[in-house]
């Protein structure tokens, strides 16, 4: 892993970026990381594009801002990819993951010109098969670990799943659910 690695995710109100970014937060801290997530809001209703940061670190971390050159770009809706400029400061060593049912060569042309890595998950299916409904941040939240190469799976997984308990310890079925979304995920980005 990087020293630090910054990480911008975007998307629209009630998509759960927020969530992703606050849990993959949670869950760096709990295997000995330093850490920074938080939101940074527009218009705050449903629908409105927002914009949701990670900070993940060995060492401590000094810096208290927005992310402007992101080592990794997380998309949670692809139709952001027609008004918003989400390449925007991307490090070329980094790499950006889209949510998206098109092709990779199909994504392309909509990143500006961005010549770094390009990964592609479709977090609608692989939601729908796991969860029955669709929460995109849960899939996107392994994909990106997968990426970015956080830390290894196996950990990753052990951390989610201590974390999911407590979150919901009063509905275990969901727990399950959403096991088998980070599972599928590390298998399904491309």
């Amino acid at each position: 892993m990087r020293k630090l690695t910054e990480i911008r995710w975007h998307g629209r109100g009630g998509q759960g970026a927020k969530t992703a970014a606050l849990l993959l937060a949670d869950v760096a801290f709990n295997t000995g990381k330093h850490v920074q997530g938080f939101p940074e809001y527009g218009p705050e209703r449903m629908g409105a594009p927002i914009t949701a940061y990670d900070r993940i670190s060995d060492t401590q971390i000094r810096v208290h801002s927005n992310i402007y050159e992101p080592d990794f770009v997380v998309v949670v809706d692809d139709t952001l990819l027609h008004s918003v400029d989400v390449t925007k400061g991307l490090k070329k060593d980094g790499a950006i993951l889209v949510n998206t049912l098109k092709t990779k060569e199909e994504i392309i042309p909509l990143l500006n010109g961005y010549e770094g890595q390009v990964y592609i998950i479709d977090a609608h299916k692989v939601s729908m098969e796991t969860l029955g409904k669709y929460f995109p941040n849960t899939p996107l939240l392994a994909a990106i670990v997968k990426v970015s190469e956080l830390m290894e799976e196996d950990v990753f997984l052990r951390e989610m799943e201590a974390s999911l308990k407590h979150k919901f310890a009063k509905k275990p079925e969901v727990l399950e659910g959403n096991m088998k979304a980070l599972k599928m995920a590390f298998q399904e980005v491309h």
